[in-house]
């Protein structure tokens, strides 16, 4: 069993409750939008770490974070990329990639609008944990909590950090 906590847009700040919020988990992913390195390296020292580059992203942290990643974690395979969309509407430059080859998870930032919802299409499960960030229109900064057991994918919290002027 795997604990993922989940974030994205972040636009150069973090949380302090974050870490709180992800203490009991394995593995923190990030879907894009650090807004600066640091972001990354705090998180990358706190849990083992996965993410990708999002649009405002610059030449540091694209050195490091690639803009799609492909892994399996347990007997799930994920795909994550900051600008994805969702289910019915998925981002012209993505959407080929999901056609051709289905994840089991899809993961995606960038709308700072949280989903979580099953492609019954591709058979595919899509997070999008909205934004964490303060920099955005979204009015709640928002993370994802949840479990990978096996083949299984469950137990996934909502957690909100308070307001996003706040």
């Amino acid at each position: 069993m795997t604990k993922i906590g989940l974030i994205s847009d972040t636009h150069s700040y973090l949380d302090d409750a974050v870490f709180k919020h992800f203490e009991n988990c394995d593995e923190i992913w990030h879907a894009g939008d650090f807004g600066t390195l640091e972001i990354a390296e705090q998180l990358a020292a706190f849990k083992p770490f996965k993410g990708v580059y999002g649009n405002i992203d610059g030449p540091e942290i694209r050195a490091v974070y690639p803009e799609t990643i492909r892994f399996k974690c347990e007997e799930v395979n994920v795909m994550m990329t900051h600008i994805g969309g969702y289910p019915g509407k998925y981002a012209p430059a993505i959407r080929p990639q999901l056609i051709a080859n289905p994840p089991q998870l899809f993961i995606c930032g960038h709308s700072h609008i949280l989903k979580v919802m099953y492609d019954e299409k591709l058979k595919c499960l899509h997070m999008n944990p909205g934004a964490a960030g303060k920099q955005g229109w979204h009015k709640v900064r928002t993370l994802i909590r949840f479990v990978i057991d096996g083949k299984d994918m469950k137990n996934c919290e909502v957690i909100e950090l308070g307001p996003r002027n706040a």
